[in-house]
């Protein structure tokens, strides 16, 4: 299925209309990290208590949430299915400095007699500082090590400079997401860092589809200037790009409305990131390509598979 039958737009020669705007978006999501103090972190990755409670019957997910974020802050109520059953639920909730630990299970215990009886707490945990930090390392570790695999596998299959614009694109999105994250006001989890992950793979594979097709079209016109290559490269990949994204978008889109409270970071990463990472095939990886060209020369993109 093609919608862009014989597609000629000029990509980069519009580009800045697109740049600026995306410059000026990541200059404000940074502003807002900054006057925050940083970002908005979940029980995951901040001091906590996590509390496993077993329901007679089917837990009122809803109705416990509410509860107990009347007496608690950061609150955030799953299902624990994979802990014994679809009777219990996790509780997780924020812990400060100035709250004692047995005065937030007294809470909770008082926000759950509001609702019934009928529930036992099989175990109450308490998440330090430590432990926080521990997942914060790991989670930093986790995307420079999947940013870092993927420019040298990319710098061995391709060449170096079709590498750093992709990484720079993959970085462009990530930032993107984080910073619209910040002015939403959202949580950072383990569960949007496994998006971001996502994301991660989906922008990088957009923009090598895009880029094996500008490899393919100069192996067949070696002395065609790049700026026509590229843009041809892109209007015959448009309808693919489209299509792919499109319906995965509406699947994001699908999570993020009916998916529940559970998985609203998740489908919410996803979400801006297809948007974005689409974006930036075209108009972050594929200009700085052609940057990298005219200041290295055409020996560095040259050639096919080492």
């Amino acid at each position: 299925m093609e919608l862009f039958r014989n597609a000629d737009l000029d990509f980069l020669g519009k580009k800045w209309r697109f740049i600026l705007p995306s410059l000026a978006l990541i200059v404000v999501g940074l502003g807002s990290i900054v006057a925050q103090h940083g970002l908005l972190y979940s029980i995951d990755f901040k001091s906590g208590t996590q509390t496993e409670i077993r329901w007679d019957g089917t837990p009122p997910i809803e109705k416990i949430r509410s509860a107990i974020s009347s007496k608690l802050q950061g609150v955030t109520v799953v299902a624990a299915h994979g802990t014994g059953g679809s009777n219990e639920v996790i509780v997780s909730t924020a812990l400060s400095r100035e709250e004692n630990v047995t005065a937030v299970r007294q809470t909770i215990e008082s926000a759950l007699s509001s609702i019934t009886n009928s529930y036992s707490i099989r175990d109450f945990e308490l998440i330090g500082p430590q432990v926080s930090e521990d997942l914060r390392h790991q989670a930093g570790m986790a995307t420079a090590g999947a940013s870092g695999g993927m420019l040298l596998y990319l710098s061995y299959r391709f060449r170096l400079g079709y590498a750093v614009a992709a990484v720079l694109a993959m970085a462009h999105d990530a930032v993107i997401t984080v910073g619209l994250f910040s002015l939403l006001h959202q949580e950072i989890s383990l569960t949007v860092v496994a998006a971001l992950l996502t994301l991660i793979g989906y922008s990088m594979n957009d923009t090598i589809v895009v880029f094996d097709r500008v490899r393919e079209n100069r192996r067949a016109q070696p002395r065609a200037p790049l700026a026509g290559v590229i843009n041809r490269s892109i209007n015959q990949t448009l309808s693919r790009t489209v299509l792919t994204s499109g319906l995965t978008l509406l699947t994001a889109l699908s999570l993020l409305f009916f998916g529940g409270p559970v998985l609203h970071g998740f489908s919410l990463v996803l979400a801006i990131g297809i948007v974005v990472g689409t974006f930036s095939s075209v108009y972050i990886a594929s200009p700085f390509l052609l940057a990298w060209d005219r200041r290295f020369g055409r020996e560095t993109l040259s050639g096919g598979l080492r």
